[in-house]
């Protein structure tokens, strides 16, 4: 039942989703192109191999499945679909994988749009990044008998506590789950209470370990870091929100007043933000666009305005900043720079990798700040300090390298559900 008036108020809602995609447009261009995949409309693929569905919502989840879908791949004995809900997320599958894999917007979680797009993709598996549970995709996945494995799955507490107050409803959506490969025990734990049956749940840890810095990204993070400067401090902010900028150009103003030739690359999570943030730092400091390609001598914030570089970027780095954590977003990927070697800091919301930041901390390779004065002591220390800023680098990238595996167990769990 109330599946049902979920559906009727996403009916009556898309209007609304329509002018949103034209908004959106003006500010990251692609929402409105294509816009008949959102309903599962698109030339049914000529793949003959079996297909395995793979949906990631936007970047983040996409660089998280890149790894699993990588091992999909090796065999050459299934074809992979998959689809992200953002323009973003898009250009990212593109980027990495070009025609190695079929690539499609989500159908709108509504009956008959679903449906449209398994007739004409027939997957024999669908693999769901993290925690997006749709009750009409599921449904619909079920009682097609389609196996729907959710991978790298997390929980946070507040997440719960929302399902939570539907419980009926989400214990209904978990039983169509074939299983949950989670990223800790405490995320697993909060699935058991929503309802999930325990033989379908496996700790897995988190596929985001298991990204790998290629021989080739490190010469073209070396060159690019010589461009900049070899022996200039470099700081990364990666992956900034809106309230976050201001503080951290704040606390850069402060390194610069110790260190006048150090660098900072500003990176804004979302791309509406780019120009914003270009402008905000301008009015401060000599600021040039990653996009130009070349920034002149004297440059002292670089704007990563570009998609798909975050790696090449902490490649050129001696310290990272994660974002969406001096404000309540939660925090993103800290094992990214982990992977690189690079000495941490956070702010203090990091709920959304609550386990991976307190191990990270407990291990010495990630420390948390609180505003502009404690991130700009922290970074003068560690900028001051080369030998501390190296070890707790080295103890990022040990933490990093300890916690792979994680594609391998949920390959384990996924090729029961492929032919042969």
């Amino acid at each position: 039942m109330l599946r049902f008036f979920y559906t009727l108020v996403f009916i009556i809602a898309l209007p609304v989703v329509f002018y949103r995609l034209w908004i959106k447009d003006k500010k990251v261009p692609g929402y409105r192109i294509r816009w008949p995949e959102r309903f599962g409309i698109y030339p049914a693929p000529t793949e003959r191999r079996p297909v395995v569905w793979v949906h990631a919502v936007s970047v983040g989840e996409v660089v998280a499945a890149t790894p699993v879908i990588r091992r999909l791949l090796e065999s050459g004995e299934v074809a992979v679909m998959v689809t992200t809900m953002t323009p973003t997320g898009s250009t990212r599958v593109a980027e990495t994988f070009g025609k190695q894999v079929l690539h499609v917007y989500a159908p709108y979680d509504l009956p008959w749009t679903v449906a449209a797009f398994l007739r004409r993709t027939r997957p024999v598996l669908t693999i769901i990044m993290e925690t997006e549970l749709w009750p009409n995709m599921l449904h619909e996945c079920a009682r097609q008998k389609l196996p729907a494995v959710l991978a790298n799955a997390r929980m946070s507490a507040r997440s719960a506590r929302r399902y939570a107050r539907f419980a009926t409803a989400t214990r209904q959506l978990l039983e169509c789950l074939s299983h949950v490969a989670v990223q800790n025990d405490e995320d697993g734990q909060r699935f058991l209470d929503l309802g999930l049956a325990p033989p379908k749940l496996t700790v897995t840890g988190s596929v985001k370990f298991d990204i790998t810095v290629s021989p080739a990204l490190r010469d073209s993070a070396a060159e690019l870091r010589a461009s900049y400067g070899a022996t200039r401090p470099i700081f990364i902010a990666a992956s900034t929100h809106d309230g976050e900028d201001a503080i951290l150009l704040d606390a850069f103003a402060q390194v610069l007043a110790a260190q006048p030739t150090a660098l900072l690359i500003l990176v804004p999570r979302h791309p509406e933000r780019f120009d914003e943030v270009y402008e905000l730092s301008r009015a401060r400091f000599s600021t040039c666009r990653r996009s130009t390609g070349h920034c002149p001598q004297g440059t002292q914030v670089i704007v990563g305005d570009t998609m798909g570089e975050m790696m090449l970027l902490y490649g050129c780095a001696d310290i990272a900043f994660v974002g969406g954590s001096l404000i309540e977003r939660g925090g993103h990927n800290m094992i990214e720079p982990a992977c690189w070697g690079l000495p941490i800091i956070c702010g203090p919301h990091t709920f959304n990798f609550a386990d991976i930041s307190k191990r990270l901390t407990q291990e010495g390779g990630m420390v948390t700040v609180t505003d502009a004065g404690s991130l700009a002591t922290q970074l003068l220390t560690w900028l001051q300090n080369p030998q501390e800023r190296q070890a707790v680098g080295l103890k990022a990238q040990q933490f990093a390298e300890q916690n792979r595996g994680a594609v391998e167990r949920l390959m384990e769990i996924v090729r029961p559900y492929l032919p042969g």
